[in-house]
């Protein structure tokens, strides 16, 4: 199955892995840092939120440039560009100047955005039956990122008389090797096609129903994940007392669940289709919800992360490689870019919201909150199968 996909596959997959290593650092380290140079512990969680906001900020522009100077050279630059931000993170530690850090953090975003790239840009360069494959190879480097992250975090925390300052000198580093390995990469050859056709109006891309499915799968399951994950750190150590080192077991095994998922997710909706997919990974969101509202045991948030990232793979997956059905080649960047824009944003708001709403609401009732964003893509995308239901039906009561 993977022998089947070409080089480009296997370099976005690499960097994948190695730049998107900086965002786990960051949800790792960022609050840490935070409660350190802060003004109030309101304001400790800022820097991630940064972060996140940053991303939305900069999904349409990156988008837009690639549609302009194409995806190697977008690549590339802001892949050196990133060196020099991680040397201004670095230096805003040095000076203890936490708004400066935070916004640091806020241009962060341009090669988080750059990297949504990069699963795009790898079903671009197989065939049309081989784009879940692609798509899942890419976003398994994500599973590999997060122990880059979090062990670069740690070797460079004490290497100078400020913590974490050696952790963001080492991703510039890391990210010196991405970019030698970028001049690899090679345009798909829809890259090298002459579009002199601007293509339909969002307005008309949008009266498809493929186009709502792949985008409710997206943003709403992004979204969602987002949102409980962002809060179980409160829930857990805050409100219920647990340790640290339970907490970040829970989220490192949720983050293994958000990826790990990605070696057969592909070849799952090869099989059974995205529709089946999709509503497979919102019965893991209900299973993950009622797994945490039964207790507050370790057990119960283990169990609920766990399904959460399951559930989050097979969406996320599912909108990603149905995208493209919605959309013409000389469509696609206007289409990515607003898809980009709507799941990042979506984040931002979510993650800056999450904690207020577990400290006002409740854990249970918070959890709650989500079932009518579940509800949504559920009947959205019964609404788009409904024929193939049908004919299943009748397929059943004729067999009887």
């Amino acid at each position: 199955m993977l022998k089947a996909l070409p080089k480009n596959v296997w370099i976005l997959a690499t960097c994948q892995s190695l730049m998107i290593s900086c965002s786990s650092l960051v949800v790792f380290a960022g609050s840490i840092i935070g409660v350190a140079l802060a003004p109030s512990e309101e304001l400790s969680t800022l820097p991630i939120g940064a972060m996140v906001i940053g991303t939305a900020l900069f999904a349409l522009p990156v988008t837009l440039l690639t549609n302009r100077f194409g995806r190697k050279n977008i690549f590339i630059t802001v892949s050196t560009l990133s060196m020099g931000i991680f040397i201004l993170i670095a230096f805003s530690l040095r000076l203890e100047a936490f708004y400066l850090f935070c916004s640091s953090l806020l241009l962060l975003g341009l090669p988080i955005a750059t990297i949504q790239q990069f699963r795009f840009a790898a079903m671009e360069s197989v065939d049309v039956e081989l784009r879940p494959k692609a798509a899942s190879v890419v976003l398994f480097g994500g599973i590999i990122a997060v122990f880059i992250g979090t062990e670069v975090a740690l070797l460079g925390k004490d290497l100078f008389r400020v913590e974490y300052v050696g952790s963001f000198l080492m991703l510039a580093f890391i990210y010196f090797f991405a970019t030698i390995l970028l001049f690899k990469f090679q345009n798909p050859i829809v890259e090298k096609a002459e579009e002199k056709q601007s293509g339909r109006s969002l307005l008309e891309i949008a009266k498809q129903p493929v186009f709502w499915i792949a985008v409710l799968s997206a943003v709403l399951g992004f979204a969602i994940m987002t949102f409980i994950m962002t809060a179980t750190p409160i829930s857990m150590h805050a409100i219920s007392g647990y340790s640290l080192e339970d907490t970040k077991r829970v989220i490192q095994s949720h983050v293994v669940a958000m990826f790990l998922p990605s070696l057969f997710a592909g070849w799952l909706i090869s099989k059974y289709g995205y529709a089946r997919i999709i509503i497979a990974g919102l019965v893991m969101y209900v299973l993950s919800i009622i797994a945490a509202v039964s207790g507050f045991e370790f057990v119960n948030y283990w169990v609920a992360l766990v399904l959460l990232g399951i559930g989050w793979n097979f969406l996320f997956i599912s909108g990603t490689t149905l995208l493209p059905s919605s959309y013409e080649e000389n469509e696609r960047y206007k289409v990515q870019a607003v898809n980009d824009f709507l799941i990042f944003s979506g984040r931002a708001a979510v993650a800056l919201s999450a904690g207020w709403f577990v400290y006002k609401w409740g854990w249970v009732d918070m959890l709650l909150g989500t079932i009518p964003f579940i509800l949504i893509i559920f009947g959205a995308v019964v609404a788009w199968s409904i024929k193939d239901i049908q004919v299943l039906l009748t397929r059943f009561f004729k067999s009887e």
